[in-house]
């Protein structure tokens, strides 16, 4: 949703995608979707995408060092800013801006302070569909892994869980959205815990029982 309103705004070219990827793993960091799916959600959207590779566990020091060098490679370029999903987490925005501004960049942060539900409903409403990919089960039952975002996710989630995940709750994959020059196939696999949290393997749909349309040009 973010890309969303940067891709909107007049004001910014969207020059790519960023984000880590476990070494060894083949995963986003953190989220534990495969590459394969990470790659055809950047084909899908039309932007060339980088990968940071980091180990796993990856201490502080080694992601801010290998960040800066991917940002340093940016800014070098012209780019002077990057933009964020970030909601409500000052520290988090801090943290970002304090690590952009030493190499003489900006962060955005189209989606900063709007009401979570608010978003949670405008998520829905654009016609953006996700899967969730992670969960913290100690805020969460790990029936929910794997699970599409749909009216009855946000509807069945428990009271105190932010309907965004802005506090950790969960982690999705974004599959299509007005921003998809088509959807992305995914089906929920195999659910398993791992490092106090649950993890739904989402799988890229084989060909023959995949029947959405071939991606198409808009331009």
């Amino acid at each position: 949703m973010a890309l969303h309103c940067l891709l909107r705004d007049p004001a910014f070219e969207v020059a790519g995608l960023l984000t880590t990827v476990t070494e060894g793993y083949e995963r986003i960091s953190m989220h534990g979707v495969r590459c394969e799916l990470l790659h055809q959600q950047a084909a899908s959207l039309g932007l060339p995408l980088e990968e940071v590779r980091i180990p796993p566990q990856c201490p502080n020091t080694i992601y801010e060092s290998r960040m800066a060098e991917a940002v340093l490679r940016y800014r070098e370029r012209g780019i002077l800013h990057m933009g964020f999903g970030d909601i409500f987490l000052r520290d988090l925005r801090a943290y970002r801006e304090t690590n952009l501004a030493r190499v003489g960049m900006s962060a955005l942060f189209p989606l900063w302070d709007i009401d979570t539900r608010e978003l949670a409903a405008r998520f829905l409403a654009d016609g953006f569909r996700a899967r969730t990919a992670c969960i913290d089960p100690g805020k969460l039952d790990k029936s929910f892994a794997g699970r599409e975002l749909d009216a009855a996710f946000f509807r069945e989630l428990p009271s105190e869980v932010d309907p965004c995940g802005e506090n950790g709750e969960f982690h999705t994959f974004v599959f299509d959205g007005p921003i998809f020059r088509s959807p992305v196939p995914v089906e929920p696999g195999q659910v398993v815990e791992r490092d106090s949290f649950v993890f739904c393997d989402l799988l890229p749909v084989p060909k023959e029982k995949n029947n959405v349309r071939p991606y198409e040009s808009r331009f």
